[in-house]
């Protein structure tokens, strides 16, 4: 994979190593970041770097191995894995996950080769991976689909930011393994016969660990570091990043005398200086954009003018560690603001603002017609002003739906947007959003293993039904449903009451439905894996009230996605 890249940035002129590091060009360079081998950083510590977006580490003992990390997909891990086996054949006798993104979880599976190991991972990570198989897994892959675009050709793709591609998609295939062995603030013990100290680290995620081995002062830095700006927010989706627990977590990491540092995206790197200077620099930029967005927040400005304030100065800027591959300021600034205040701005306006069909309307007579916002739109096109041309036909495309020309228009603008980006998340989301204007769909409804479904505790599933409640068809509708589960000994009840779905861990009195089912019966129901009509009919499950009443009734709910 990476050689195909490697032949694009040839035929495109590879640039120097004197580029100005905020150029498109010198994005198109980052791309050798992720060129694809194993590392071995030092004696029995192997890294895997362009086998997927992220990195996956071998640590080997004595007479076995650890995988920390474990790829996005068994097709990635798969690969990742032969490649270790050319080191050594040693069995693989615990897994470790940093966090619980999915690139670093779901090859687990390929890695124990039909064994056991156990799997070590803070105490939060199994509730945040629930949460995003279940409860917000359609919008969480429409938008990464679209901040990684797998979608987009081999000359539009160039790369992730912090990896070369991301693998985790449609034809994938996912091996999840559960922790078996989990911790809240630290862990010392032996992995594979190594010394190894495990701490709780929050900073891109609020489960993140770090890993200390202190035999050979190495530390490997998950994803609070790696050679890009950070993602202090993420356009695909995230939970809002506390930025000052981040830097409080760096600040940890630098009390470690470590001599080498392998982080869980891009390259290791070596000596003491140059990794505690890199980590410094590292969390003042993230206290920086932070300090002064509360500054210019306490001045009483809108997230539109803070982002005009907020520039990381001349050092941070050019330090190779922070160019603006994946995560931005701006974006950043944005989120330190919602995550203090809200939505609000703070201008009165924001607070009852035009529907936008309305101010589309008015926007174009204030162009002087339909044929003048036209003509407007078509010269920001041409004047390359193309971030203008994306507001003209967001106000062109409310108006006249589908209209070839304003849709024309705005593929090209969102086209010229994406070549000035040297965040490959900005970059791929204006393009794949481009492709899907030209008829490109993202398939959201993808297979889920059944161990993964199987796995996921019923009160995400219940929790997960209620958000997919259909509020339009159930606004007339008052029904009781218990439900027990003789497998797990669990008792759930669902009230639907016009157009709310109230779940609660105990029955109700004088229930319009009573259900009894084994727990994974009802998970492969809920995840659209069995037919309700089929099930019910097949007598897995136990219906007083009406199976067919029952079966409607679900209709009620929107499939998931």
């Amino acid at each position: 994979m990476f050689r195909r890249w490697l032949r694009w940035l040839r035929g495109n002129k590879r640039p120097k190593a004197s580029l100005n590091t905020h150029s498109p060009e010198a994005f198109a360079q980052h791309a050798e970041e992720f060129r694809q081998e194993i590392i071995t950083v030092t004696e029995g510590v192997h890294v895997a770097i362009g086998f997927g977006l992220a990195n996956s580490i071998m640590l080997e003992g004595e007479d076995s191995v650890a995988i920390v990390d474990t790829l996005g997909s068994v097709e990635a891990a798969e690969v990742a894995l032969k490649a270790f086996r050319q080191k050594t054949d040693k069995p693989v006798s615990a897994i470790v996950y940093t966090h619980n993104h999915t690139d670093h979880i779901f090859g687990a599976g390929v890695f124990a080769e039909g064994g056991n190991p156990n799997v070590y991972a803070h105490a939060s990570t199994s509730g945040y991976i629930d949460k995003i198989a279940s409860v917000i897994r359609p919008v969480i892959t429409r938008r990464s689909m679209r901040q990684f675009g797998p979608f987009l050709n081999e000359g539009d793709h160039i790369h992730s930011g912090i990896g070369l591609f991301l693998e985790t998609g449609p034809d994938s295939h996912l091996a999840l393994m559960r922790p078996t062995h989990t911790f809240e603030d630290r862990w010392r013990g032996h992995l594979a016969g190594i010394k190894v100290e495990m701490v709780h680290a929050p900073g891109e995620t609020n489960d993140q660990i770090v890993l200390w081995l202190p035999d050979k002062k190495l530390l490997i830095a998950a994803d609070n570091f790696y050679r890009s700006f950070p993602n202090l927010y993420a356009i695909r989706g995230t939970a809002h990043r506390d930025l000052m627990q981040w830097v409080r977590s760096l600040d940890l990491m630098r009390t470690f005398p470590a001599d080498i540092m392998v982080p869980c995206h891009t390259r290791p790197l070596f000596g003491r200086d140059n990794i505690q200077n890199a980590l410094r620099d590292y969390r003042d930029a993230i206290q920086y954009v932070h300090d002064q967005t509360v500054r210019w927040m306490n001045k009483g400005l809108t997230p539109d003018e803070i982002v005009e304030h907020v520039h990381l100065p001349e050092h941070l800027a050019t330090s190779p560690y922070l160019q603006e591959f994946y995560g931005t300021v701006a974006w950043s600034v944005r989120s330190v603001f919602a995550g203090y205040l809200g939505w609000f701005s703070g201008n009165a306006t924001d607070l009852n603002p035009l529907p936008r069909s309305e101010r589309a309307q008015r926007t174009m007579a204030l162009a002087g017609g339909e044929a003048n916002l036209r003509k407007q739109t078509k010269a920001a096109v041409e004047q390359e002003d193309h971030a203008w041309a994306l507001e003209l036909t967001d106000h062109g495309l409310q108006m006249f739906p589908n209209d070839r020309e304003f849709v024309d228009l705005r593929i090209q603008a969102l086209q010229g947007m994406a070549a000035t980006q040297t965040s490959a998340n900005g970059r791929n989301y204006y393009l794949t959003q481009a492709y899907e204007l030209k008829g490109l769909e993202i398939p959201l409804n993808r297979e889920t293993p059944l161990n993964i479904v199987h796995s996921i505790p019923l009160s995400t599933i219940f929790a997960a039904m209620a958000t997919n409640l259909n509020a339009e068809k159930s606004r007339d509708v008052d029904q009781k449903l218990n439900f027990h589960f003789p497998d797990t000994n669990e008792d759930f009840s669902l009230h639907i009451r016009r157009g709310v779905a109230e779940v609660r861990d105990i029955p109700v009195s004088d229930p319009d439905f009573t259900v009894t089912v084994e727990s994974t019966v009802w998970k492969e129901v809920v995840a659209d894996i069995r037919n309700p009509v089929k099930t019910f009919a097949g007598g897995d499950i136990k219906i007083e009230g009406g199976a067919m009443k029952l079966a409607q009734l679900l209709l009620l709910f929107d499939k998931p996605s």
